[in-house]
């Protein structure tokens, strides 16, 4: 295991590296926890084996809270400005090509602490977890990229809703209308992440990287461009990609030895 101040992580089986939260009593998103994520991600790179990121906590009763308020009440503007850029490039870094990443949410992901489950792949909820985005309660609106990725998941009117009241969204909320992809009994989300990252490391990192790439463009592109991208992704898998090895597995009633 390797620690970073307010973060740790580890390989917890072949591709998948387990990061976890560690700054009571909240996890707000200062410097210590940007920094730490930061720093998981270089050894996720330099391992150069990492398919899947699985994110914790182990602070009871919180994912993260949200971002520093008290570091945001005592600097300037061009510290204030800093301090997003931090935040919103290690948000997006994690979000970015390459490799999958699921939030295990046990307890609060308020203000930042959602949008830090947003920029991951795919959300694994506990059944007391609770979700939203109360920037405009104290004048602001989300900053690392909770504008633009809510939206996506769960739609305009929903987004507002969320945004708009700053109230909380409980996991059977969550789940029904996408912000979270499963929910299971308090205190297995860390389990049930796992399991799921065990699951996506079985499968062609290829074809999963093509998958997000099409569907991420199916907000941005009209049907009829999405679906000519779909057709080059999948003649690119099949030529140059996994997809001949599949095949053959399927055939060979064998494992596929993807690349």
């Amino acid at each position: 295991m390797t620690q970073h101040q307010a973060v740790t992580w580890e390989v917890v089986a072949p591709g998948i590296l387990r990061v976890t939260l560690s700054s009571p009593p909240a996890n707000p998103l200062g410097k210590a926890i940007i920094g730490g994520l930061s720093d998981a991600l270089d050894a996720a790179d330099a391992a150069g084996d990492i398919r899947v990121l699985v994110i914790e906590s182990s602070v009871p009763g919180f994912f993260a809270a949200g971002a520093d308020i008290k570091l945001m009440s005592s600097i300037d503007s061009a510290g204030f400005a800093e301090y997003g850029d931090q935040l919103r490039a290690t948000l997006n870094r994690l979000a970015g090509p390459g490799r999958l990443s699921v939030a295990a949410v046990e307890g609060v992901a308020l203000g930042g602490g959602l949008e830090l489950a947003m920029a991951c792949t795919l959300r694994v909820a506990g059944t007391s977890a609770k979700f939203g985005l109360p920037e405009v309660a104290i004048g602001l609106i989300p900053g690392a990229g909770g504008t633009q990725r809510l939206p996506r998941l769960v739609g305009r009117g929903r987004a507002l809703d969320i945004m708009l009241t700053a109230r909380q969204v409980d996991s059977t909320e969550a789940l029904a209308i996408g912000l979270v992809d499963r929910v299971v009994d308090e205190g297995g989300a860390s389990e049930a992440a796992l399991a799921l990252a065990t699951t996506l490391v079985r499968s062609s990192s290829l074809a999963q990287a093509a998958i997000v790439r099409v569907v991420d463009a199916a907000f941005d592109l009209p049907l009829s461009e999405g679906m000519a991208l779909e057709r080059d992704e999948v003649g690119a898998l099949f030529d140059h990609g996994d997809g001949r090895e599949g095949l053959a597995a399927f055939i060979e009633k064998r494992r596929p030895n993807f690349s």
